[in-house]
C-alpha cells in the first residue's frame, strides 16, 4: 500500500484488520476489502494527482440525502486520496449475472433506481456532460487512438474539426441539466435484496458524475460495452424507467439513440487507448460490441449528421479494431 495509509487505517481503527486487494479495472483507483475490523468496510486508495476522492464524497451525501443506496463513508483522507467507505458486499450485479442469476429482476431494479436518481435536481457544483465537453471526449479516444491505429497518423484538422461538429450536432439537441452518473452499468451496481426499491441497487463508482441528459445513463445500463443485453429485456427496462419518469418516451428515445452514438463510439476507441498506451489488450474483446451497438444508433434519425460524417470518411469495413500491433523485437 502506499505511504500513508497504515496510519489511516490505524487511526480510523482498521489497524489491525487483515486486507483483501480486490481486482483493478482501468482507473488509478484500488480497493482493499478490509476483514476483522469494527464493520466490514474498503479502503479506496485514488493517488493524487491522477485522482480526486472530493467528488465521491460530494456524491455520496447526494445519493444518501435522496434516499438511495450508496457506501457510507467512515474516514476520509482527500489530501493523500484514501476513503474509507462501507462495503455493500461481494457480489455487483455484474458477478450474479456472470454466475447465472436471472437477469430481469436486476435490470428492473437498477431501472426503478436510477429513475429515482434522474427524478431529483443534482447537487450543485458537477461539471457539465454537454455537447462541448462530449465531442471532446469523443476525440479524445476515436481521433487520438483508434483512428491513428486504422489509417496510420492523425486525422487532417479539416477532418478532426467535421467530426467535433458532427458530435456536437448529434447531442446538442437533447441538452438537459440532470444528474449523469457516466458508468451505470452492472459492475458498478451492487444489488441489495434486504432493502425496498429504490434502494434495493446499491450504486457505486459515481465520483464522474456530471449534469447532462439523463438518457445517457440509461444507454450505459441497457446497452452495455461489457456484456450483451437481449433485446426484450433492454426494453423491459427502458418500460420500467419511463413509467417512473414524467417525460417524453419518444423525445427520449431519440436523446437515448444520439447519446449511446456518442458513448459507444468512444468507448470502442478507448478500447484501444488502453491496448496502446496502457498496456491493457483484454479490453479489446469488447471493440465488436461496441461498434454493433453503434451502428444501430446509427439507424436513429437524431444521430444523422454523426451517420454522414462516418459515411464520408470512415467506410463500415473499417468500423472494429484496428489490427495488432506487429512485435518488432522479432
Amino acid at each position: 500500500m502506499r505511504d500513508g495509509a497504515e496510519h489511516f487505517l490505524a487511526t480510523a481503527g482498521y489497524g489491525a484488520a487483515r486486507r483483501e486487494p480486490l481486482p483493478s479495472d482501468a482507473s488509478f483507483r484500488r480497493y482493499v476489502r478490509l476483514h476483522g475490523g469494527p464493520r466490514p468496510a474498503l479502503l479506496m486508495d485514488a493517488p493524487p494527482p491522477q485522482e480526486d476522492t472530493r467528488p465521491f464524497l460530494h456524491v455520496a451525501a447526494h445519493l444518501v440525502r435522496i434516499g438511495l443506496s450508496a457506501p457510507e463513508v467512515i474516514a476520509a483522507d482527500t489530501a493523500r486520496g484514501f476513503l474509507l467507505i462501507e462495503d455493500l458486499g461481494r457480489d455487483t450485479m455484474a458477478a450474479r449475472l456472470d454466475a447465472g442469476a436471472d437477469p430481469r429482476p436486476l435490470y428492473l431494479d437498477a431501472a426503478e433506481a436510477l429513475a429515482a436518481l434522474h427524478a431529483v435536481p443534482p447537487p450543485d457544483g458537477l461539471p457539465a456532460w454537454d455537447a462541448p465537453r462530449m465531442a471532446e471526449t469523443a476525440a479524445a479516444t476515436f481521433l487520438d487512438w483508434w483512428w491513428p491505429a486504422i489509417f496510420g497518423a492523425k486525422p487532417a484538422a479539416s477532418v478532426a474539426t467535421a467530426f467535433r461538429a458532427a458530435i456536437h450536432a448529434t447531442v446538442a439537441p437533447f441538452a438537459a441539466r440532470g444528474f449523469v452518473h457516466r458508468d451505470f452499468f452492472p459492475a458498478n451496481l451492487m444489488p441489495l435484496p434486504d432493502r425496498a426499491p429504490p434502494r434495493r441497487i446499491g450504486i457505486l463508482d459515481f465520483q464522474d458524475a456530471a449534469c447532462g441528459h439523463p438518457a445517457y445513463d440509461l444507454v450505459s445500463l441497457v446497452e452495455d460495452a461489457r456484456r450483451d443485453v437481449p433485446d426484450d429485456l433492454r426494453e423491459a427496462a427502458i418500460a420500467r424507467y419511463l413509467a417512473h419518469r414524467e417525460v417524453d418516451a419518444g423525445e427520449f428515445r431519440a436523446a437515448m439513440a444520439a447519446h449511446a452514438a456518442q458513448r459507444h463510439l468512444r468507448v470502442a476507441a478507448l478500447w484501444v487507448r488502453l491496448a496502446r498506451r496502457d498496456g491493457k489488450p483484454a479490453y479489446l474483446v469488447h471493440g465488436p460490441r461496441c461498434w454493433a451497438l453503434l451502428e444501430r444508433a446509427l439507424q436513429h434519425p437524431a444521430t444523422a449528421r454523426l451517420k454522414t460524417f462516418l459515411d464520408a470518411q470512415v467506410p463500415a469495413h473499417l468500423r472494429a479494431n484496428p489490427p495488432p500491433l506487429r512485435d518488432t523485437a522479432a
